[in-house]
């Protein structure tokens, strides 16, 4: 039996509150979360990101934590066709893709794009 079941949340560091909160309420659409002294996260799924902004982060934090250091796959809700409408529509530009990729379970159809941080985000649909 494996001693981890799965992921409950990660922290992301952000040089821009507001821009990181667009980013992933809007564009992403995610749900914003505020929680403890005017903390901010992200919740989608069983899952969310708690935001620190670099300068300014709780403790205890990550050794270096830096903006723009993470590469993060998220699996869509939507087929991947309607999230490559959504960005065009919020005129977010896609970096990459769709190509095909290998997921943490199966095959993944993925767009690749990049938050206001630079983090890359790839965004995908499971393949039949």
């Amino acid at each position: 039996m494996a001693l981890i079941d799965h992921l409950d949340h990660l922290v992301l560091t952000c040089v821009d509150a507001e821009a990181t909160k667009h980013f992933y309420t809007e564009v992403l659409q995610m749900e914003l979360e505020t929680f403890g002294a005017g903390r901010m996260a992200f919740r989608f799924g069983n899952q969310k990101i708690n935001l620190h902004v670099r300068g300014s982060e709780f403790e205890p934090k990550a050794h270096l934590p830096v903006p723009g250091a993470l590469d993060l796959c998220f699996i869509a809700t939507v087929p991947l066709n309607d999230v490559i409408a959504h960005l065009k529509k919020v005129g977010w530009p896609i970096i990459e893709g769709p190509v095909e990729r290998t997921g943490a379970t199966q095959k993944i159809r993925s767009v690749y794009l990049r938050d206001p941080d630079l983090n890359l985000i790839e965004i995908s649909e499971p393949m039949k």
